[in-house]
């Protein structure tokens, strides 16, 4: 039998209960762990007898291994190619940012340095987005709650983080159970990540987001819209087949009711496909009701894995024109960083031939106002 991550809660608390192990011991192991992933159990002090014996017996502080770091250029991108427990590769990215530059509504930022972190939900991903190099590699497993936990234990040696997006490998709805209790450990001592700083992305999963909010509340909602018509979204995600627009918009209704909460509508820029002024004006009018902040992200090739072309330049100027000023919407156009390294947005892949990954947005905490 394969030992589990410390961080695998379900297993770790039944553990512990059928031991006889009182649970208030769990967030003690977990800050040794934090502080030291190569601990020994025994090196923590003051644990229950039993404790020792289960823990050496069934649990591994990390399940995973960091197999090698990669930083931009630019200083500001890393990216962490981590190997689990059965071989497989997943990446998370780490995305510095200073809040001090630039401006915000015409007045200089106050704040200073953070890090948002992107991390996987699955090995591979089912949903085949035919812009998206994942898509390519098919599904191959989901992560157990413990493997997207050390992400973020990985990633925090490196910088602290203050925000997590689910926007890496795999679609985090999907892998629904593991996602909930992987955010719940996220959000708990000694992470304690707050919810408002967590962002679920999901090419939209329309059973999975009517429970998401009373399992998850007050976490942040993103969306891969991608295309303002059923027909042209069937075309570039196949998934969307199985999830028509009209339900998906009655989904994000009811969400935003239960929330009130804003939405984030992310857009791909697929030059001819869905960047035309007609198209803008198109998605302004299937939002309008909703109360959303659009991120149109720049198509970055994927080599022969696509025949889809960056937008100019121009279109997404003018696509941004129309559903600012004539919807009122605010849009943003996401910033690509560690493109150096294969780190641009829909660029992630792992193979045996090139295990190369990452996924890069604008900072979620830019977006929330």
């Amino acid at each position: 039998m394969a030992f589990r991550s410390i961080f695998d809660i379900t297993h770790l608390n039944s553990e512990f209960q059928n031991a006889g192990i009182n649970p208030q011991f769990i967030p003690i192991i977990w800050k040794h762990v934090i502080q030291n992933p190569e601990i020994k159990w025994d090196e923590i002090q003051s644990l229950p007898s039993a404790a020792y014996k289960l823990l050496n017996s069934k649990f591994l502080p990390l399940s995973s291994t960091l197999h090698s770091v990669s930083h931009s250029t630019d200083g500001v991108t890393t990216k962490l190619l981590i190997k689990l427990q059965n071989g497989a590769f997943v990446e998370a990215v780490v995305m510095r940012y200073d809040t001090r530059l630039g401006q915000y509504a015409g007045k200089p930022r106050s704040g200073g340095l953070r890090s948002t972190l992107c991390v996987s939900s699955q090995v591979g991903c089912k949903m085949g987005c035919k812009f998206c190099a994942t898509g390519s590699m098919g599904f191959k497993s989901n992560l157990s709650t413990g493997e997207i936990v050390e992400q973020l234990v990985h990633a925090s040696r490196i910088s602290k983080i203050r925000n997590i997006v689910f926007m890496g490998m795999g679609e985090p709805l999907n892998n629904y159970s593991a996602l909930v209790e992987a955010v719940r450990v996220m959000t708990k001592f000694p992470f304690q990540m707050s919810p408002r700083r967590i962002t679920i992305s999901t090419v939209g999963i329309v059973h999975a987001i009517n429970k998401l909010h009373s399992d998850l509340p007050n976490l942040n909602l993103a969306v891969s819209l991608h295309a303002p018509v059923q027909e042209i979204r069937c075309q570039i995600m196949p998934a969307a087949r199985a999830f028509p627009l009209e339900k998906l918009m009655d989904a994000l209704h009811l969400y935003q009711k239960n929330s009130q909460q804003k939405i984030f509508i992310e857009y791909i820029m697929l030059d001819g496909v869905n960047d035309e002024e007609q198209h803008a004006h198109l998605l302004g009018k299937l939002l309008q009701t909703l109360e959303v902040v659009v991120n149109l992200i720049p198509f970055n090739p994927i080599g022969s894995l696509s025949k889809f072309s960056t937008s100019s330049e121009a279109s997404v100027k003018c696509f941004q024109k129309v559903l600012r000023e004539q919807y009122n919407i605010r849009t943003t156009v996401r910033k690509e960083m560690g493109q150096d390294i294969s780190g641009a947005c829909g660029q992630l892949v792992v193979s045996q031939q090139d295990k190369r990954t990452a996924a890069v947005l604008t900072d979620i905490e830019d977006l929330r106002f």
